[in-house]
């Protein structure tokens, strides 16, 4: 009975996982628009610095504080909007000594502003919020905060919330386009436990049985990669000798488990090493690395990526690819990590785009795999996750509305990936496109249309309608062929108009490269042709008539 629930549980949280973090919706509210669009009162405003200082009581479940906002004014206005989403509840907000009037409509709250809003001005807001933040019921597919216990009784919570946005736990501005520059995290807990957020740690202050800890972050940061993270940690360290020189890598976990992430997490530098030779330099040196133990699976907090994989090889112990490479690793370590690169350094504007962050991320399992194993493991694992792709719907969501799209975006945009590298015939080019679009994209947030023009401009090839086949449709193309002993008659199906997508294939065990399209063409061979394979490495469907 306990391995029937085993598969089961693995089984849910697949579904969840390849569903993505939220479920589609087509009938969007107000809410939704607040909360998914650049807003005229977000636009005229740019973060520049937040200061977040919270007392978490576990007892009661309760947060309380205040976030300091400082900005630059783009343009006048007196208008702002700060999210915060309930059972919290924004108490005031107060600038230059003087209280504000507050206009609440469900999770956006608008500020009226007394004093002028000069631009280019440097100004800021404090925010005083409190209450019992919504309760992670499924973290972190359906986040907000995790309030559990440890074997010994101790107190382990955590946040998570991507997707359904970091308001869910503190006020900000909640949309994507717009990352703080920099942020200071201060949290008060009670004092036999240890708050790991994001970023350096500056500082731990005493006031009676409590204490602040005081993290800061140097680099800009999206509003779901902050986290709080409260537990029985103990801390054990390395230094990692990387592209950019030294860099500290920091482990928090639970003082019973030290022994097993100690051997467990040795995949860490590992990981670094393969990312940075793919990728390039490891993009928040400044702030470090850390992998923190946390009561749900993981996620891809800045410079504090979550963990919560039981200390198993795989995913939970399962191998998405079934062909026994997914065991090689320890899923959480690899992928959260490799968000890193695509999602904290590469973020999306929208998160209908966050195909972005789950598609490059996805492949860089496999890129892990080819660093450490060779690249026919990493062409099987890849090619092995297919069958988990469920063509639902379009990987690309609904723009503006925080709606993400197909789960797909994991495995089939993987796929993808790895049949983009194919076209090329360059696999040290490749390489150096995935480094340098870390180079050209550093630490900004971007479109969809930003990333399909780099590529198609650094691989010499317009993938306009590769990616409109890929990203926004469900079709998957098709090579139609038929075989009349020296002749090959081959077109593509289930296409968008003007998909031409070349293929490469096997002629009695030769390689050739075909180029169709929706029209017959015909090949004449040497000799009969005995033998038609398509070659696996593309994300394809053929039919012999």
């Amino acid at each position: 009975m306990k391995s029937v629930l085993h598969i089961l549980l693995l089984f849910v949280s697949f579904q969840s996982f390849s569903q993505g973090l939220l479920n589609e919706k087509l009938n969007f509210t107000r809410q939704d628009t607040l909360r998914g669009s650049i807003t005229p009162e977000r636009e005229w405003w740019d973060l520049t610095y937040y200061h977040l200082d919270i007392k978490v009581n576990p007892n009661e479940k309760f947060i309380s504080g205040k976030n300091t906002i400082q900005y630059r004014v783009l343009k006048r206005d007196s208008i702002m909007q700060i999210d915060l989403q309930p059972p919290l509840k924004l108490t005031k907000a107060i600038q230059n000594e003087k209280e504000l009037n507050i206009k609440h409509d469900g999770n956006a709250h608008f500020i009226s502003l007394i004093d002028n809003q000069n631009i280019n001005e440097l100004n800021s807001i404090d925010i005083y919020y409190e209450g019992h933040p919504k309760e992670a019921v499924n973290a972190p597919w359906d986040g907000g905060i995790s309030w559990e216990k440890d074997k010994n009784g101790n107190h382990f919570i955590a946040s998570s919330c991507q997707g359904l946005g970091a308001s869910v736990w503190w006020p900000c501005k909640d949309h994507m386009y717009d990352e703080v520059d920099s942020m200071q995290i201060s949290v008060n807990v009670p004092d036999k436990l240890m708050n790991v957020s994001n970023g350096r740690l500056r500082k731990v202050e005493r006031f009676g049985d409590t204490k602040t800890y005081r993290w800061f972050v140097k680099n800009p940061i999206n509003n779901y990669g902050v986290n709080i993270n409260i537990g029985d940690y103990v801390n054990f360290s390395e230094v990692y000798d990387g592209q950019g020189g030294n860099l500290d890598m920091n482990y928090y976990v639970l003082s019973y488990n030290l022994q097993k992430a100690k051997e467990q997490f040795k995949q860490a530098p590992k990981m670094m090493e393969a990312f940075e030779h793919w990728f390039g330099q490891y993009p928040f040196y400044v702030d470090g690395y850390k992998l923190v133990e946390v009561p749900y699976l993981g996620m891809e907090h800045q410079s504090s990526v979550t963990y919560g994989n039981q200390y198993k090889y795989g995913y939970l112990g399962k191998d998405w690819s079934g062909t026994g490479w997914g065991l090689k690793f320890d899923y959480i370590i690899i992928h959260e990590s490799g968000h890193e690169w695509f999602a904290n350094n590469i973020t999306n504007k929208d998160i209908a785009d966050m195909w972005i962050h789950e598609s490059f991320t996805s492949y860089s399992e496999s890129l892990y795999l080819e660093y450490h194993f060779g690249k026919e493991a990493a062409a099987e694992y890849v090619i092995g996750t297919r069958k988990s792709i469920d063509n639902d719907r379009p990987i690309i969501g609904y723009y503006n509305v925080n709606q993400e799209g197909s789960g797909d975006m994991y495995f089939k945009g993987a796929n993808m990936l790895h049949m983009l590298r194919q076209l090329i015939e360059d696999d040290e080019k490749w390489r150096q496109i995935l480094r340098k679009m870390n180079v050209e994209f550093y630490h900004q947030t971007v479109t969809t249309q930003q990333i399909e023009n780099y590529l198609s401009k650094e691989t010499g090839i317009d993938l306009t309608e590769f990616f409109n086949q890929y990203l926004r449709t469900t079709k998957i193309p098709t090579l139609e062929y038929s075989i009349d002993k020296k002749h090959l008659k081959y077109r593509w199906t289930n296409i968008i108009e003007n998909f031409d997508m070349p293929i490469q294939v096997k002629i009695n065990d030769r390689e050739e490269w075909l180029f169709p399209k929706a029209e017959w063409h015909t090949l004449k061979s040497d000799s009969k042709i005995k033998t038609f394979e398509v070659d696996p490495d593309f994300y394809v469907l053929s039919k012999q008539l």
